[in-house]
């Protein structure tokens, strides 16, 4: 087992906790309030963590931390698709989920108007609350996502064909 081999579950924790607690500062610190895909993009980050925990304290035999290591690949991979199409429908290419984007105003009553205002979210997946250089938390999100998810899958396949 190489040095990165072995020091692959303590960067996923490192990487995943100071992702998730900018995540969580923003929120509770500068006053960003997510949205429910904002709320997704979290899960991945906390499996690795959880994940990693695991393979450090847990997990002795080189074959089963690559594995755990390629879990979290693989969390960190669909982390990325969520961010994908949360930019997305910041950007207009698809629609969000009901209950989170903008849609049309189809009342035909004033009862009808109260209702639907009442069930929009007041923080809605389809606006850029914050942003730099033009790229929102999502696409930075996505960044993120994608490098630990080609790093943890590189180091898990290498530590696979090793082993093979």
């Amino acid at each position: 087992m190489t040095t990165v081999e072995k020091s692959a579950p303590g960067a996923i924790l490192i990487a995943s906790a100071l992702i998730l607690g900018t995540a969580l500062g923003s929120q509770y610190l500068g006053g960003l309030a997510p949205c429910e895909l904002c709320i997704v993009q979290r899960w991945p980050y906390a499996a690795a963590i959880g994940l990693s925990l695991v393979a450090l304290t847990a997990v002795r035999r080189p074959a089963a931390r690559s594995v755990v290591v390629g879990l979290c690949g693989a969390a960190f991979a669909i982390g990325g698709a969520v961010a994908f199409y949360h930019l997305g429908v910041e950007e207009g290419w698809f629609q969000g989920p009901a209950g989170c984007s903008a849609s049309a105003i189809d009342a035909t009553t004033v009862e009808d108007l109260k209702r639907q205002l009442l069930a929009t979210p007041v923080i809605r997946c389809d606006e850029v609350q914050w942003s730099l250089m033009g790229l929102s938390l999502a696409g930075f999100n996505l960044i993120a996502s994608a490098v630990l998810a080609a790093g943890c899958l590189f180091v898990a396949a290498r530590s696979w064909r090793r082993a093979a």
